[in-house]
């Protein structure tokens, strides 16, 4: 202590206020803080400390936005777990996450504002070929008026689109794959994927498009000097598309860099086009050779006739206003070339938003006005005959026998416009632009859908190159369908089926956003708030609609080429977890459907088997998880329970859980799991009966298997299982105990998913009460292990199963995949391992219905028969008969009964002497087994048969022994058998009792399920 009365620290001074002993001062630099003795404090900052200073004082994390990155973002944060800040004996465990990249040493990619990154692109798809080369044909089929609304409807569609994508592009950052990555992410991979595909093929299509527009053009500037290369037609468009389109390949593998540069060049270009036919138009014809063409300038009479339609047939088609929309629309596709380089963009939630609908604005604006001047300036048929001018006849012909018009010209823009040549040129930029963009955006679409590894043998194609990280091999698949669609050669047959793809990934796009925001789940938080769920939807529905009008023909392919791309999702179940709305909506409709249930009434008829199988991992007793999965299967649900008396770290619990999870679904067992450490075992079963399951979604039957070893357990282990039994019954659940001949736990032997293989030494054979190993770690599939790997193996063992290209060998007696068990099992082990997967031959399910415990000693096997394993195996039914002279009356009573309950039986034995003295041989047989069970003499060990309690139960110890000699003579050779459990009465029957009873039932029988439903009907006759 300072003279002053302060105590110093290694962080600064702690000072005693001598008028106040309550209140002490923590001087640390840049920060006074006084502290009350109750702990309170006030504080005042002179600066905000750094995060190093932190560091020196606490373990906590301060908020950083590299602590919400995903695990395999580059400078990912790492905030410490609740288990290390409240445990400090944790704190230095190594963490999970390892090997991540650094993102220190990568090169930088290029990346673009909003302006050359959306707004350009935006523009020069917009502005192409139907700019210069199709509208002015619109408005002569369309007239003013319907070619007006044909674009204000195709706006309508783009703007209603680009709110719901800055819905989503704001809710979030968005990476790579444009409209496939928000789709994806927002429904799941099975829509996103396949209109990812879908998209990838319209802009690759979009290229020959564009290019084929740049052709037409091209002869055209030709035709003028008399040049043709082949023919002046179609093949020439070949010839001169195929070396564009090489051309257009060079600019865009030199990069992104020069790809940008050429468009802001093009972009000039074309606004210079632009500029030059609003001038032309004012200006009017300047001379006779226009006039002949049909460009009158400024007329009332030629805007009154132009302001209605005028379709008409052209080249075999009779356009109406969908079909004119549909050669049209794909001008309005070019709003999302922005989108798809997403990942090319600084700040693509910022920047797609503000971009697109600027774009849409300028565009729909220079549309309507381009309509406008043409309607209002130029006739719809001319002769192109000067000589023709002075009676006026240039203007009389024949519909389809002109050569000049709106209806008969592909060049009346360059016509109307001030210098013809200016009009070439923002043609050549329009269309190349265009075709440029959609050959980026394609293959940056497809790589994204290829890295996702959703489809089979894709995945080559997504390989990037480059600091950029440019799909190579994309735009090479790219590449042959754009020369594929420029062999065609026709623009009107390519632009229908562009519609179609493009108007399916608009409407998922509205849909999208609609599904998001009906579900509203808590991540659906967009800056853009220029959105309604419901105007999405009507988008959704309109551009399905509009799809049909145009052409039922392409928009039923469209459809069926997105049902087959969709089901082949479905049936491949990738391994992807997005945070998608659908999981959004599977969580609310489970959520609704179980309040649903349980305002329901139970109803017999809809009794289903919910069962709480005991099994530990279910990777230690696959028999017992086969079997009781034969129940539940499309029956039920299951869950399979795991009660130990360790306890686990949360790291730990979530290792063996996963580890669980990833075995069933190796072994396509739909169940379940749930660990419970820190507890015995009767009061886990009881805590796993009362706090599994939701509402009435509760376990109804706990199934457990059968203690072979009893006779040599530790007697407290005896004891508690005994006890967990009980915890069963006096819950009021059925109970169910499995006993297989060669025993139910194959540890030794089973191969866990990747290779992991433990012993259990000294394991509990049911319920598997566990030991912590040295390593402080336990075996994720195994109780009690000699060696176990590091929690990495733990960890990594179900994230890279499921990805395994271990080819599955099948053994063709067993029909089952034995690649899951491991390479070296023995055929016998093997067997019995599989005993309930395997095809079971003819023969018999005997049931002995002892006693009426609500139908559940009947129901059980009689869906064991409904499997298509068992299917070989007939339902025997034994009862009781109270005397021989009744056995009539009770087998005609019993298959009445069954009849009643519509199950199918082969045969029905009543049997009458079950009360009737064993045999001597099995009297003998039955002292053996329980005499090392018996209480020593003066011993009040209550784990053991006393005297006195094997003479008060001699009756029901001698029908046990009788129906074993009853078992042994009808059921020995039946495939399995089924029998009503006997109840341990609490404090009446000691645990060795008890278990010497189901031992004598038990021993040398076929699989044997002993059940005993809670005295509630599972059956009824009525319908």
């Amino acid at each position: 202590m300072d003279t002053d009365g302060s105590k110093r620290s290694s962080g600064g001074t702690i000072e005693v206020n001598k008028n106040n002993p309550d209140v002490i001062t923590l001087h640390v630099p840049g920060l006074v803080s006084t502290t009350n003795s109750d702990n309170t404090s006030r504080s005042r900052n002179s600066s905000f400390l750094s995060d190093k200073s932190w560091h020196h004082h606490t373990q906590e994390a301060l908020p950083r936005l590299d602590n919400y990155k995903n695990l395999h973002s580059y400078n990912v944060g790492q905030r410490p777990t609740l288990e290390e800040l409240y445990d400090p004996s944790l704190a230095e465990l190594e963490s999970s996450i390892t090997g991540l990249p650094d993102g220190g040493g990568q090169s930088q990619s290029i990346k673009f504002g909003w302006i050359r990154g959306v707004l350009v692109r935006c523009l020069l798809c917009i502005w192409g070929v139907m700019l210069f080369l199709r509208l002015s044909w619109v408005v002569g089929q369309s007239g003013i008026l319907e070619a007006v609304l044909i674009i204000l409807l195709a706006s309508v569609v783009t703007t209603i689109t680009t709110l719901s994508m800055s819905a989503i592009s704001t809710n979030g950052a968005i990476k790579g794959g444009g409209t496939y990555y928000m789709t994806s992410r927002s429904l799941g991979p099975e829509f996103g994927a396949s209109i990812g595909v879908i998209f990838s093929i319209a802009n690759a299509v979009s290229v020959a498009m564009y290019i084929v527009g740049f052709c037409e053009s091209m002869n055209d500037l030709l035709k003028r000097f008399g040049v043709q290369i082949v023919d002046g037609g179609i093949n020439d468009v070949r010839i001169i598309g195929a070396i564009t389109l090489v051309g257009c390949t060079i600019i865009v593998l030199v990069g992104m860099e020069w790809e940008a540069k050429a468009q802001i060049f093009l972009l000039g270009m074309l606004v210079i086009a632009i500029v030059d036919f609003f001038i032309g138009a004012f200006i009017g014809p300047t001379n006779d050779e226009e006039i002949a063409r049909g460009f009158l300038g400024w007329n009332g009479t030629l805007f009154s006739d132009n302001f209605v339609s005028d379709y008409r047939e052209d080249e075999g088609v009779y356009y109406s206003f969908f079909s004119v929309f549909a050669v049209f629309f794909p001008a309005a596709t070019g709003i999302l070339a922005g989108a798809n380089i997403s990942g090319d963009l600084k700040d693509a939630s910022s920047a797609l938003p503000k971009g697109t609908l600027l774009s849409i604005l300028i565009s729909t604006i220079v549309y309507v006005a381009f309509a406008f001047f043409c309607g209002a300036t130029v006739a719809r048929d001319a002769t192109g005959n000067v000589t023709g001018l002075a009676d006026g006849s240039f203007l009389d012909c024949m519909p389809n026998e002109c050569d000049w018009g709106l209806h008969n010209s592909f060049q009346v823009i360059e016509t109307v416009s001030a210098f013809g040549p200016l009009i070439f040129a923002g043609c050549f930029a329009a269309t190349l632009s265009s075709a440029l963009a959609s050959y980026v955006s394609a293959p940056k679409i497809f790589q994204a859908v290829c890295n996702d590894n959703l489809y089979p043998g894709i995945g080559w194609f997504g390989k990037g190159y480059g600091k950029n990280n440019e799909p190579i091999r994309a735009y090479v698949l790219t590449f042959i369908i754009a020369l594929a669609g420029i062999a065609l050669g026709e623009l009107n047959a390519i632009s229908p089926l562009i519609s179609n793809f493009f108007l399916a990934a608009y409407a998922l796009v509205n849909f999208s956003t609609f599904h998001v925001n009906l579900i509203k789940p808590l991540g659906w938080r967009p800056t853009f708030r220029y959105y309604n769920g419901w105007v999405s939807l009507f988008g959704a529905l309109l551009c399905i609609f509009v799809m049909f009008l145009m052409s039922w023909v392409t928009a039923l392919i469209t459809f069926a080429a997105f049902i087959v791309l969709y089901l082949v999702i479905v049936y491949r179940k990738p391994e992807v977890n997005w945070g998608s709305s659908t999981q959004a909506q599977t969580y609310k409709s489970t959520v609704d459907s179980v309040y649903q249930l349980l305002n329901l009434e139970e109803h017999v008829k809809n009794y289903r088997p919910q069962i709480l199988v005991l099994t530990g991992h279910p990777a230690s007793r696959t028999p017992l998880v086969d079997f009781a999965n034969l129940i539940c299967k499309k029956q039920g649900f299951m869950l399979c329970g795991h009660v130990s008396k360790e306890t686990f770290t949360q790291r730990q619990r979530e290792a063996i859980t996963r580890s669980a999870y990833g075995w069933l679904k190796a072994h396509k067992i739909r169940s379940f799991y749930t660990l419970l450490d820190s507890s015995e075992i009767s009061n886990g079963v009881s805590v796993l009966i009362q706090s599994s399951g939701l509402g009435k979604m509760r376990p109804n039957i706990v199934m457990m298997g059968f203690m072979a070893d009893w006779t040599t357990r530790d007697p407290n282990e005896l004891s508690e299982y005994f006890e967990g039994i009980h915890a069963a019954f006096s819950q009021g659940v059925a109970v169910a105990i499995l006993r297989a001949p060669q025993g139910l736990d194959f540890s030794d032997y089973i191969r866990f998913l990747d290779g992991v293989v433990g012993k259990s030494v000294g394991s509990p054979r049911m319920l598997g009460n566990g030991e912590m190993p040295k390593s402080g770690i336990p075996n994720p599939a195994f109780e009690y292990q000699e060696s176990v790997g590091s929690m990495d193996s733990i960890v990594s063992v179900d994230e890279k199963a499921p990805q395994s290209k271990t080819k599955k060998k099948k053994d063709s007696t067993l029909k089952i995949d034995v690649s899951l068990y491991g390479e070296n099992v023995p055929k016998n082990i093997l067997e019995n391992l599989t005993v309930f997967r395997r095809k079971q031959p003819k023969g018999f399910i005997d049931v002995w219905w002892l006693y009426d415990d609500g139908g559940l000693s009947v129901l059980l096997p009689y869906i064991m028969t409904t499997r298509k394993a068992w299917k070989n195996s007939k339902l025997r039914i034994f009862c009781i008969a109270n005397k021989r002279d009744e056995i009539d009356i009770g087998q005609k009573g019993m298959a009445a009964l069954l009849s009643k309950f519509r199950i199918d039986y082969s045969d029905v034995i009543a049997v009458s002497d079950v009360n009737r003295s064993p045999s001597e041989e099995t009297k003998q047989w039955f002292n053996d087994l329980i005499k090392p069970s018996l209480q020593a003499s003066g011993s009040e060990d209550h784990n053991k048969i006393s005297k006195s309690e094997l003479l008060e139960m001699k009756d029901k110890c001698n029908r046990h022994m009788r129906l074993r000699e009853l078992l042994l003579q009808h059921s020995k050779d039946s495939n399995m058998v089924f029998m009503t459990l006997p109840i341990p009465k609490r404090g009446v029957v000691s645990a060795a009792l008890y278990m010497s009873w189901m031992e004598t039932l038990t021993k040398d029988m076929p699989p044997f399920l002993l059940v005993r439903g809670n005295q509630t009907s599972v059956l009824t006759f009525y319908s």
